[in-house]
C-alpha cells in the first residue's frame, strides 16, 4: 500500500526527534533534508533502473547492454528521475558503519553535486560530524540510527500516495523548524507564499525569479499553482539567488524533492552581485527587511535603480524593489514582494522613490498583512504588487489598489495564521479591484500626492470598528431605537427576520422612532434565536445537499487513476466554487465571502486527498485512508527510551476519529463513547471503584473497551475474516460503493465547514441582540422607578418595626 502523507510526516518527525541533543531545532533541516533527498533519489533511481532493465530486455538487449542502458544518466533524465552515481546510492550508505560522515555521506553528496549542475557547491559546508557534539564517536551512532530510520520506509514515487508527497511532507516539517527564530530567516509561511502565487497567477511557461530565495517556498508555490491550474509545470523556468549558501542548498533540494528539474540557483549578495538578468516574467520574493547596503558596491546602479537611492543604513527595501522591477524589464513582467510597513511611509529619500514609482504608475496594489505572521520578525508587513511601466490593468491605471487585510487571520499560540479563507478573500478583492468598505479601495494618484505619497494603509482603508451608537433618549426613557435595528438589517435579512421578531411595537400610540423590548419571559434567548434561525439554515443545508448531488460527479473526471485528471484539478475547483456561490448565495444566511471561505478551507484540507484521487482512483484513496488509520495504531518508537510503545488512548482515539472510520463504521464512535463513559462511571471519583461491585463493573467496562479496540483493527490475521474495519471495507468494495464513500467523506467535510460558519453567523445575531438588551432594556426611568419603589418598601418596613415616625 502507498504511504500516506500523514504517515510520512510522522516518519520525518520521528527522525527529527532522533536529533535532539547537540543541535538546535532549526538546524535539524540541515541534516534531515540531505538524508531525505539521498534516500528518495536513490529509491527512485532503483525503481527507474528496474523499469529500464525490463524495457531494454524486452526489446532484445543482452543483459550487459540492458545494464548499461539502466545505468545511463541520459536514460534516467529521459525517464524523469535523477541519476544517482554509485557513491550516492542508498545501499552503500545503509552498509556504512564507521566514520560514516567523512567516508560515506560527504562523498555521496559530493557525487550528487558533481552529477547535477543544480547542486554545484551545495554541500561543501555541510558537516555531519557535528551530530556527535564533542564526541566524534557519537556522530556515527546518531547517523547509524538516522540511516536505519530512513531505510525502514521506501520513498520512491510508486510507494507514495501521490508523486509530490515528499515535498509536501517536508514543507510541513520546515514550517515546524521555522518556529525557532534562527531558522525563520529562510522561511516564508506557506499561506503568504500561496497568497502571492494566487495574486500573480503565473502562466505555465513563465520565467520566474526569487532574488532572496531562502528555502525556495515562492518558487515551489509557483510550481504548485501551475500544476493545479494547467496540469504540467514542466515548462516553467525558475531562478533564484541568496546571500546565504545554506539557504540555496535547502532551496535546491526542496525543489528537487518537489520533482522540479529546471532551475538555476546562485549564491551571492543579490544587490551587490546580481547573477541573473532582466528577462523574467514574474518575481516573487520576501527580501530581508530593512537591511544595510553599500551604494559603492552596486553594479549598474543607474540601470537597475532608476527611481532613486535609499539611505544605506537599514533602508535597502526600495533598492530590492527596484532590482526586482529591473529583473522583469525586458519581458514587461510583474513583481509581487513582501515589504515592511515602514517602507510605505518613511520620508526623505524613500518618499522620493515612492513618488517616482507612483509617477511611473508601476505600483498596482498595496496589501496590509496581519501582524505576527512571520516567525523571524514582529515587524508589520505588507505585500506590494508592481507592474512594468505601461502594463498595469486598465481599471487601475493612475490608481493604486489598497487592501487592508490585517484582520484576516486566526490566532494560534505564539503567532497568527492566515487560513485559506483569508487568502481567498484577499485574492478575490485583488482580482476584482472593486471597492469594499473597510477592506479595499482603489486610490487615485492625486489623493496619494496630496498625502505626500504616503502609502500608510489605514490612511486610505480604515477597518477600525465604528463606535457603538448610544441613544440618550432610549437610555433615559427606554425603548429600542429603530435606526439601530435598521443599521443591522443585513444580519436580520440573512435570516428573513424583521425588527418585530425581536421587539414589539409600542402599544396604543406607536412611536415611529422606537420599539419596545418584549416582556422578560418572551425575549429572545439563545434557544429562541436558534429557532428563528433554523428555517433559513435548514434551507441552506437542503440546497447544499442538492448542489452536492448535482456537482460531485466532477470528481469522476479526476479519479481515473492514470493521472489524466491532473490538469483538471484547477478547473474543477473553479467550477465547483462558482456553482456553490450561485446556488447557495441567494438563500442566506451566509454571504458570498463566508461561502467562499468555507470552500477555500475545505479545498485546502482536501488537497492531499484530491492528489491521491487523481493518481490512485476512488479505491486507492480509500485504501490510503485505511493505511493511515492502521499506521496511527501501530507501535511507536519512543526516541527518549529507544523502546517501542503502544499509541496512547488519545492517539488511538484520534485514529478512530478519521472520516473513513465514520463512513465505514458509523456506529463505532458511539459504541466506544458509551464504553468510555461506562469506565468513568464505574471508576468513581477516585478512579479505582468504590466497592467490590463497582470494581467488577469497572473491569467489565474496561474489558468492553479492550474488546472494541481489539476488533477494530488488530494485527493482520489475528481475527478470522480480518478486522472489523477490513470487513466493512471489503463489503463496500464488493457492492461498488467506493465512489459514494469518497464523495460522502468529502461532502461531510465541506458541510462541516459550512455548519461552522452558520454557528458563527448565528452567534453574531445572538450577540447583537444581547448588546441591544444590555444598552436599552433598563432605562434610567425604569431604574429610578425601581429605586423609588424599593425605598418606599424599605421605609414602610422600618415604620412597621417602629424605627420611623
Amino acid at each position: 500500500m502507498p504511504l500516506s502523507l500523514s504517515q510520512l510526516e510522522r516518519h520525518l518527525l520521528a527522525a527529527a526527534d532522533g536529533l535532539r541533543g547537540p543541535l538546535s531545532p532549526h538546524e535539524y533541516q540541515d541534516y534531515l533534508l540531505p538524508l531525505l533527498f539521498l534516500k528518495h533519489a536513490s529509491d527512485e533511481f532503483d525503481a527507474t533502473r528496474t523499469r529500464l532493465l525490463a524495457a531494454a530486455t524486452a526489446q532484445g538487449s543482452s543483459a550487459q547492454q540492458a545494464a548499461a542502458i539502466a545505468d545511463s544518466p541520459d536514460a534516467h533524465e529521459q525517464a524523469g528521475s535523477l541519476y544517482v552515481p554509485p557513491a550516492a546510492r542508498w545501499e552503500r550508505i545503509a552498509a556504512a558503519t564507521d566514520d560514516i560522515a567523512k567516508s560515506c555521506l560527504s562523498p555521496a553528496l559530493a557525487a550528487m553535486a558533481a552529477a547535477h549542475p543544480q547542486l554545484r557547491d551545495a554541500f561543501t559546508r555541510l558537516d555531519f560530524t557535528r551530530l556527535g557534539g564533542r564526541h566524534a564517536a557519537h556522530a556515527d551512532r546518531r547517523l547509524r540510527s538516522l540511516i536505519d530510520h530512513f531505510s525502514a520506509v521506501p520513498l520512491h514515487k510508486a510507494a507514495l500516495a501521490y508523486p509530490d508527497m515528499i515535498g509536501a511532507a517536508y514543507e510541513t516539517l520546515l514550517g515546524n523548524f521555522a518556529s525557532a527564530s534562527a531558522g525563520g530567516e529562510y522561511f516564508t509561511p506557506a499561506a503568504v507564499a500561496r497568497l502571492m502565487a494566487e495574486l500573480a497567477r503565473p502562466a505555465p511557461d513563465a520565467h520566474v525569479y526569487d532574488p532572496c530565495v531562502g528555502s525556495g517556498g515562492m518558487l515551489i508555490q509557483t510550481v504548485q499553482y501551475v500544476a493545479e491550474h494547467f496540469g504540467d509545470a514542466g515548462k516553467l523556468t525558475l531562478a533564484g539567488q541568496d546571500a546565504n549558501p545554506r539557504a540555496t542548498v535547502m532551496a535546491a533540494m526542496n525543489l528537487l524533492l518537489h520533482g522540479v528539474r529546471r532551475f538555476d540557483l546562485r549564491t551571492g549578495d543579490t544587490l551587490a552581485e546580481p547573477q541573473h538578468g532582466s528577462t523574467f516574467d514574474l518575481v516573487l520574493s520576501n527580501p530581508p527587511f530593512s537591511m544595510d547596503y553599500s551604494r559603492a558596491a552596486l553594479p549598474d546602479a543607474a540601470a537597475r535603480m532608476p527611481y532613486g537611492m535609499a539611505p544605506e543604513r537599514g533602508r535597502a527595501d526600495w533598492m530590492f524593489v527596484q532590482h526586482m522591477l529591473h529583473a522583469v524589464r525586458d519581458r514587461g513582467g510583474s513583481v509581487v514582494t513582501v515589504m515592511p510597513h515602514g517602507a510605505l511611509f518613511r520620508d526623505g529619500a524613500e518618499a522620493e522613490i515612492r513618488g517616482a514609482l507612483l509617477d511611473a504608475d508601476v505600483i498596482e496594489a498595496v496589501i496590509g498583512l496581519p501582524a505576527a505572521l512571520f516567525t523571524n520578525t514582529s515587524v508589520p508587513a505588507c505585500i506590494l504588487v508592481l507592474r512594468s511601466p505601461g502594463t498595469k490593468r486598465p481599471e487601475l491605471r493612475g490608481r493604486v489598489l489598497i487592501i487592508n487585510a490585517d484582520q484576516e487571520f486566526r490566532a494560534e499560540r505564539s503567532r497568527n495564521v492566515m487560513l485559506p479563507e483569508h487568502v481567498a478573500r484577499v485574492v478575490a478583492a485583488f482580482h476584482t479591484a472593486a471597492d469594499a468598505a473597510g477592506f479595499a479601495r482603489a486610490v487615485e494618484r492625486r489623493e496619494l500626492a496630496d498625502n505626500g505619497d504616503n502609502l500608510n494603509i489605514r490612511r486610505y482603508v480604515d477597518n477600525s470598528p465604528a463606535p457603538e451608537p448610544q441613544d440618550v433618549r432610549a437610555h433615559l426613557y427606554g425603548g429600542m431605537p429603530r435606526a439601530e435595528v435598521a443599521a443591522h438589517h443585513q444580519l436580520l435579512d440573512a435570516y428573513g427576520l424583521t425588527a418585530l421578531d425581536l421587539f414589539a411595537e409600542r402599544p396604543d400610540a406607536p412611536d415611529s422612532d422606537y420599539l419596545d423590548f418584549l416582556p422578560e419571559g418572551e425575549r429572545p434567548t439563545a434557544e429562541r434565536i436558534d429557532a428563528l434561525a433554523a428555517p433559513r439554515e435548514s434551507a441552506l443545508l437542503a440546497a447544499f445537499a442538492t448542489w452536492w448531488e448535482e456537482t460531485a460527479a466532477a470528481f469522476d473526471g479526476l479519479a481515473g487513476g492514470d493521472r489524466a485528471g491532473a490538469g483538471q484539478v484547477g478547473v474543477v475547483r473553479k467550477t465547483m466554487l462558482a456553482s456553490l456561490l450561485n446556488h447557495l448565495g441567494p438563500i442566506g444566511p451566509l454571504d458570498q465571502h463566508a461561502l467562499a471561505g468555507a470552500f477555500a478551507a475545505w479545498w485546502h484540507a482536501s488537497r492531499p486527498d484530491v492528489s491521491s484521487l487523481v493518481h490512485n482512483g476512488y479505491a486507492g484513496l480509500i485504501d490510503g485512508w485505511l493505511q493511515d488509520v492502521r499506521g496511527r495504531l501501530e507501535p511507536v518508537l519512543d526516541p527518549k527510551t529507544a523502546k517501542w510503545r503502544r499509541p496512547s488512548a488519545a492517539e488511538r482515539r484520534a485514529a478512530y476519529a478519521h472520516p473513513v472510520v465514520r463512513a465505514l463504521i458509523p456506529e463505532f464512535a458511539a459504541e466506544l463513547r458509551d464504553a468510555d463513559e461506562a469506565v468513568s462511571a464505574a471508576a468513581g471519583p477516585d478512579g479505582a471503584g468504590e466497592s467490590t461491585a463497582s470494581r467488577a463493573l469497572l473491569r467489565a467496562a474496561r474489558a468492553r473497551v479492550t474488546q472494541l479496540e481489539a476488533e477494530f483493527c488488530p494485527p493482520p490475521d489475528e481475527l478470522p475474516g480480518g478486522s472489523r474495519l477490513e470487513r466493512e471495507r471489503r463489503e463496500v468494495g464488493a457492492r461498488g460503493g467506493d465512489r459514494e464513500l469518497v464523495r460522502g467523506v468529502l461532502r461531510d467535510r465541506l458541510q462541516a465547514e459550512i455548519e461552522l460558519r452558520l454557528r458563527l453567523r448565528r452567534g453574531q445575531l445572538y450577540d447583537r441582540y444581547r448588546m441591544w438588551e444590555e444598552k436599552y432594556a433598563d432605562s434610567l426611568a425604569d431604574v429610578e422607578a425601581a429605586s423609588t419603589a424599593a425605598s418606599a418598601k424599605m421605609w414602610a418596613l422600618m415604620e412597621e418595626m417602629g424605627y420611623a415616625d
